[in-house]
């Protein structure tokens, strides 16, 4: 892990592909999946588009029952089952995260498709938390064939590994 974290992320869209992008830090350029709604000015919660903005880095969520603490710069914090994050525009914890019963409707952290085996939280939409202008934007793992996200930025598990040695709450990512 080096010393000093990187201190910005750009994430650009791919020419001709809205929902694909770079990402590039320093000498670093690595290919992410961005919202199906591409990367919005106006986010709104449930348009699927990718925030544009200066963001900071917050913390890191990762799935401990499946892997060993990551070496980082962030904030760390493992995944339980009872995680989730509010997207209810209507619910005071909006864009929070928040505790969810086995029955309760939700975006749970805990999933099985391994797309939260690590999450990066970045501080869209937090100060002051505006209801309905989008929640839950995460960097996370891809989908296969980096299909869209709902808003997120999402790269392969190896490069998001790598990434999170390189990255603390100093650095910014910049989306557009």
């Amino acid at each position: 892990m080096e010393k000093v974290p990187i201190s910005t992320l750009f994430v650009r869209p791919k020419p001709g592909h809205p929902t694909r992008g770079w990402l590039t830090a320093g000498p670093l350029a690595i290919p992410v999946a961005i919202g199906r709604g591409g990367i919005k000015a106006n986010k709104r919660e449930g348009d699927g588009g990718t925030p544009r903005g200066t963001f900071r880095l917050r913390r890191l969520w990762w799935r401990a029952d499946r892997m060993a603490r990551p070496m980082t710069h962030l904030p760390v914090r493992p995944i339980k089952a009872t995680d989730g994050w509010c997207e209810d525009p209507s619910d005071r914890r909006y864009n929070q995260p928040i505790r969810l019963s086995p029955d309760h409707p939700g975006d749970r952290l805990k999933r099985d498709d391994r797309l939260y085996d690590f999450i990066i939280e970045i501080d869209h939409n937090t100060r002051p938390r505006i209801a309905g202008r989008g929640s839950a934007v995460f960097v996370h793992v891809a989908r296969p064939g980096f299909a869209p996200t709902a808003g997120c930025v999402a790269l392969k598990t190896d490069a998001l590994r790598r990434l999170i040695g390189r990255v603390g709450p100093t650095t910014r990512i910049v989306i557009g």
